[in-house]
């Protein structure tokens, strides 16, 4: 099924759940209605940003999407959104320090974290109550090589940056008052060597983090201590599907003429609100892997890999837990793939129209 497929006239219209993908080499975000009963999108207006514009985040109250500009001048673009209708409007634009790969919030809204991988760097920025980045960082702190990703845990005083060419995930402390990061002591816990620890999430209940590793194509649990926030890691599963005959990948762009056609190249990891199912994207197999969750020591287990949009490298997941959505960087459409409540498992993808280089996904449902 196609976008050009009609939407019947009993359809919810009054729905309010929106998508939007970020077109790295059109330079803008596409924006979709997503009816929630059915998960079909209704694509609407692209909205012109910047060449090379690519990650996003949405600010917790659903009022901001946030997207940053990789090609220079290097700058976070803000956009208020029309709850009504998912229109989004631009609020402004401000430096950001490098080429940021990878942005979240914390939990009050007031602070922007990002990653830089070239940089191997991660910044601090105030949000203001309009939704406007000040122009010069609070804070910018030196990783190990290759940051991939920054996270703050649900109880918004700890901070966790895998950092992809280290083989290990920096841990912080954060002050939520001055806005600024602490290393946590040890400062950072070492995986397993090549791994390429990519992007991380955390459990509803705080208890594990999950850690993908681009590398090898796992994800790594962690406990969580509470107290300190430091992590312990618990298990790790692989996602790659066992008939792909894939090999152990490097870092990209350290060995010139390697053939990395059957190398592993996993991206990004999401769970569904209800923490029963993982699923992380597979970039050379173009595969989404879902694992099961032990809700009771956070381990995984792998289940099956699902075909989706040709090299994806970001997905999401709706509110509701129903609907996954996928990019792929080399197509030119988007995939929306039902979620089986009771075993996770995928179903067969719905196409709809993206631009060049898709590659971030972020969905806002309103109640």
């Amino acid at each position: 099924m196609t976008a050009t497929d009609s939407i019947a006239e009993g359809s919810r219209q009054d729905a309010r759940a929106f998508v939007y993908i970020s077109n790295a080499e059109d330079g803008d975000i596409g924006t979709y209605r997503m009816l929630p009963d059915t998960g079909m999108l209704q694509p609407g207006p692209r909205v012109p940003v910047a060449p090379m514009v690519m990650p996003m985040a949405v600010s917790h109250d659903r009022r901001f999407l946030f997207a940053a500009v990789r090609s220079k001048p290097f700058s976070i673009v803000t956009f208020a959104i029309d709850g009504a209708n998912g229109a989004l409007t631009r609020v402004s634009q401000s430096p950001l320090p490098e080429s940021m790969c990878y942005l979240s919030l914390d939990k009050t809204g007031r602070y922007l974290f990002a990653a830089c991988y070239a940089g191997s760097l991660v910044s601090v920025q105030a949000v203001d109550a309009d939704g406007r980045v000040a122009d010069e960082p609070l804070q910018v702190v030196a990783t190990g090589r290759h940051a991939h990703s920054v996270r703050i845990d649900e109880s918004n005083r700890f901070v966790f940056v895998p950092t992809l060419g280290s083989d290990a995930v920096f841990q912080f402390t954060f002050d939520a008052q001055l806005g600024r990061l602490r290393s946590n002591t040890p400062s950072l816990v070492l995986v397993k060597p090549s791994t390429g620890p990519r992007h991380v999430i955390t459990s509803a209940d705080n208890r594990f983090v999950y850690v993908d590793g681009e590398m090898l194509g796992t994800v790594m649990t962690f406990a969580l201590d509470a107290a300190t926030g430091l992590l312990s890691e618990v298990d790790s599963a692989s996602g790659v599907p066992p008939e792909a005959n894939l090999v152990p990948g490097t870092v990209r762009g350290t060995q010139p003429g390697r053939d990395t056609e059957r190398d592993i190249w996993a991206a990004d990891i999401h769970a569904t609100p209800d923490g029963r199912f993982l699923y992380m994207s597979e970039r050379t197999t173009s595969t989404l892997a879902q694992f099961d969750v032990d809700g009771t020591s956070g381990r995984l287990a792998y289940r099956r890999s699902t075909p989706t949009e040709k090299q994806p490298r970001g997905f999401a997941i709706d509110g509701a837990g129903k609907f996954l959505v996928a990019t792929g960087e080399k197509s030119e459409t988007i995939s929306v793939h039902a979620i089986d409540a009771a075993t996770g498992a995928l179903g067969p993808p719905r196409k709809y129209p993206a631009g060049r280089g898709a590659n971030w996904v972020e969905i806002v449902s309103f109640d």
